[in-house]
């Protein structure tokens, strides 16, 4: 697939240090005495498809190395339309409340890291019932899986040399994951499962390793088996040419984490809760209403 390319003008020090650790953090949480633990940088990265040898014999990244470890500033010299852009909007009067792009240079850029910083932001607003199991709370769902079904598609499936890149928006009442490139199946039948036609088989390999995704196709209907198990409206995909996008759009009215607040909603965004229309930021345990 188009992410195995070696790319031998980068070398390994083009990536980014701080996510290869990160990355190794949790790969060892996922998979405790994997026999990659304990190997090298450059012959851990070998070993997941992030990187090859290249028509020099040297160690290169690969394509889904660079996406997944590298910097934005480098990425786009291999990706020009390369961009990564998630936008909260909790307010009909404000363009967006909150904003993570790729470019903005003051974090890695690549697609791990953003999916990370992106999911972190959404979890919080998943209400989570209290649930034990040998003592220990358990802060997963269904639905937190779902969410990461959803995000990690659309970077997995993704053609990072299409145009108009990655963008996220989510509302109170929808999120909306829109990448380029077009189903390689029938949407039918991605819906259905059990097909897969990988664009970026190194990326789902990766992935995976940490122990999100899904390989045999079944990512998209998990989708919406737990929507409709939940009451919440079934998911809609809809796919756009010239240039080719993949677009889903999930109802979140379900699952937002909302209190009652002197008789009224509140629901809690990003830290921040609005009540009644207006926004309750909470300081020190108080919260301020209408501004």
């Amino acid at each position: 697939t188009q992410d195995m390319l070696v790319l031998d003008e980068f070398s390994l020090s083009d990536l980014d240090s701080e996510s290869i650790r990160s990355y190794r953090m949790r790969m060892k949480l996922s998979r405790p005495g994997h026999v990659w633990e304990t190997l090298e940088d450059d012959e851990f990265l070998l070993k997941i498809g992030a990187a090859g040898r290249g028509n020099d014999s040297r160690i290169h990244p690969t394509a889904a190395g660079l996406l997944m470890f590298g910097h934005e500033y480098d990425i786009v010299k291999e990706f020009p339309y390369y961009f990564l852009d998630y936008q909260e909007n909790a307010d009909a009067d404000t363009r967006w409340t909150d904003r993570i792009i790729s470019s903005s240079g003051d974090w890695s850029g690549n697609i791990y890291d953003f999916y990370f910083r992106v999911y972190n932001k959404i979890a919080l607003d998943i209400k989570t019932p209290f649930k034990l199991e040998k003592g220990v709370r358990i802060d997963d769902t269904p639905v937190h899986k779902a969410i990461r079904e959803a995000l990690a598609n659309s970077l997995i499936h993704a053609d990072y040399y299409g145009r108009q890149g990655i963008v996220i928006r989510k509302t109170l009442h929808i999120i909306v994951i829109s990448n380029p490139g077009g189903f390689r199946i029938d949407i039918a039948a991605a819906k259905s499962g059990g097909i897969s036609d990988p664009r970026n088989a190194t990326l789902i390999k990766m992935f995976n390793l940490i122990d999100i995704g899904e390989r045999a196709g079944s990512g998209i209907p998990n989708i919406y088996k737990v929507w409709s198990e939940n009451g919440g409206k079934a998911p809609i995909i809809t796919e756009k040419f010239d240039p080719d996008r993949v677009e889903m759009t999930l109802d979140i009215d379900f699952i937002a984490d909302k209190t009652e607040i002197g008789g009224k909603s509140a629901v809690n965004i990003g830290g921040n809760e609005i009540i009644g229309g207006k926004s309750a930021v909470k300081a020190n345990g108080n919260g301020k209403i209408g501004g």
